[in-house]
């Protein structure tokens, strides 16, 4: 990554508060915090809450005019006005943290009139720490990383969610190899990496799940789509993209279309 480039204060700030974030997480793994539930399915915990707060003590105390969006406050739609917004989500992966399994990631993205630009996702538990920058590229613990060159979908390896409808999926299972991941961030993170072929789900998702991780996979040469075969922009007045497909541009099209042969029920 260039020493001078637009936003390195900003990625620089991402850095800062994701590695904040990741200390406090990890004090807490596996041994005593609360547990909330939100909304059904949905829990929270001591270790959401603080580390949502540190974060946002770092960015907001820095960069106080831009625009915020995270999982663990209570949306504003001052923020619609506002061509920089901070995305977040400070544990994406909850149930994974509360079961004890690495799989969780601290995710920061940092929006530009709807086009991540900064990119933060730190899986404190195993010590994986992904950035990028827009015209930057992607990078795990500062080594420039780029997505599997795959071509043929016939065998690739989809990292998953545990939680995918098996019915809907089943189209994907008779062709790939899958591999179950919690978090969605932590999914990206590693498509990016070449850790896996392409990764999707069928269910609508949160911005802050997906922003980070989706410019990591276009600056490391891949694609995100919408199910729908749309590219993604953030900061819109529902803050969620129903369906995601995300792998190197080969395989991309190829997986989005079938999540709209799953998603229509011909498969």
């Amino acid at each position: 990554m260039t020493v001078h480039f637009p936003y390195r204060e900003e990625l620089e700030t991402a850095e800062e508060a994701a590695r904040e974030a990741g200390s406090i997480i990890m004090r807490l793994f596996k041994g005593k915090f609360d547990v909330k539930e939100k909304s059904k399915n949905n829990p929270v915990t001591t270790a959401d809450i603080d580390a949502n707060l540190k974060i946002r003590e770092i960015i907001l105390g820095k960069f106080a005019k831009d625009g915020w969006l995270s999982e663990e406050d209570q949306d504003n739609s001052k923020r619609l006005g506002c061509s920089r917004i901070w995305i977040i989500d400070p544990i994406d992966g909850t149930k994974e943290f509360i079961e004890g399994v690495p799989q969780f990631a601290v995710s920061i993205g940092f929006v530009v009139d709807g086009q991540p630009t900064v990119a933060v996702v730190y899986n404190p538990a195993q010590d994986l720490f992904y950035k990028a920058a827009v015209e930057q590229g992607a990078y795990l613990n500062n080594k420039p990383i780029r997505v599997s060159p795959r071509s043929s979908l016939d065998g690739a390896l989809l990292l998953v969610s545990r939680s995918e409808p098996q019915r809907k999926f089943q189209v994907f299972v008779d062709r790939c190899e899958i591999q179950k991941i919690g978090s969605i961030a932590f999914r990206l993170a590693k498509i990016a990496g070449g850790d896996g072929d392409g990764t999707l789900t069928f269910r609508s998702i949160h911005e802050w799940d997906i922003c980070a991780g989706s410019l990591m996979v276009q600056e490391a040469g891949g694609k995100v789509l919408e199910g729908a075969g749309n590219g993604l922009t953030f900061n819109r007045p529902e803050a969620k993209h129903r369906g995601v497909v995300a792998a190197n541009g080969a395989l991309a099209d190829g997986l989005q279309s079938l999540w709209v042969e799953a998603m229509s029920g011909k498969s």
